[in-house]
């Protein structure tokens, strides 16, 4: 099992980080309180489960709380437990940037300059940046860049066996994405567009997924999907297959292609596979 705690400074990208590493198959909590990371890595560890690797958000808007990230670490050594911090950094400029484009107040700053804020939380955090196992400053990435620095991060030190399998959530009106090695058309589970709660909503959505999933066809669906995958992967990584590219779509790549794509690739990573996982229209018509 692999164990990643990730923190920093607000505004350096951890939500994003958090949402890659739950892209590729982690078990992942946003916004711990560190005391409780020993016994969430506890519970994963004895879970009979496919809870494989773990990735634990936690920073300064645990406010006290976050005062028991050293201890709760050095907790984790004495269980034996073997992790690696991640820590998000960017300049000063930068964050001042992003909170003012986001419109947001800095956790440290609900009366004061964001500048203030920022300069309290470097301080805060000088003890976790010094024993950090990562450092990342994400001044000059852009989402995407972060996303694919987190996925070296991993690639780098998590074990993944078999090929790369690249999964594609779709959307039928939008185009069949071009290098897809497999296609798979979800249209036949009802969609939540015409439910109007979810309309504005994503797959992503806890919601959303439970509505498409509430349905016997596509449970059934999955399964015998993962079964087939099973057995052709085998044979495809005999003949030299490095990547396999899987495209999951409906009729605009929102819901249910989205639900879909985020169950199969924990599947596949579940059985030991590098996956990663593009949800392609999700952000189109918005």
């Amino acid at each position: 099992m692999s164990v990643y705690v990730v923190t920093g400074m607000s505004g350096a990208g951890k939500s994003l980080a958090a949402q890659q590493l739950e892209d590729l198959g982690f078990f992942c909590v946003d916004n711990l309180p560190p005391s409780l990371i020993p016994k969430i890595v506890e519970i994963c560890m004895h879970n009979t489960g496919d809870i494989r690797n773990i990735a634990l958000v936690t920073d300064i808007r645990g406010g006290v709380l976050f005062n028991e990230l050293i201890p709760s670490l050095d907790e984790l050594n004495k269980m034996g437990i073997t992790y690696k911090v991640i820590f998000l950094e960017a300049s000063d400029s930068i964050l001042v940037k992003r909170f003012k484009e986001s419109r947001r107040t800095h956790p440290l700053a609900q009366r004061g300059r964001i500048l203030s804020g920022i300069t309290e939380e470097r301080e805060i955090l000088r003890p976790i940046k010094s024993i950090a196992t990562h450092m990342v400053d994400t001044s000059n990435f852009s989402s995407r860049q972060l996303k694919d620095e987190i996925v070296r991060l991993v690639d780098e030190e998590v074990d993944f066996t078999g090929i790369v399998i690249n999964i594609i959530s779709f959307g039928f009106k939008h185009g069949i994405p071009l290098d897809c090695d497999l296609v798979f058309d979800v249209r036949f589970v009802p969609n939540p567009f015409y439910i109007p709660e979810f309309k504005k909503l994503t797959g992503k959505n806890r919601k959303v997924s439970e509505y498409v999933f509430a349905f016997d066809e596509t449970e059934a669906f999955m399964d015998k999907l993962s079964s087939m995958l099973d057995f052709l992967i085998p044979f495809y990584k005999r003949e030299g297959k490095s990547q396999l590219v899987i495209a999951l779509g409906c009729t605009g790549g929102k819901h249910r292609s989205v639900a879909m794509a985020l169950d199969l690739s924990k599947r596949l990573t579940t059985s030991g596979h590098r996956v990663f996982l593009e949800h392609r229209d999700i952000d189109k018509g918005k």
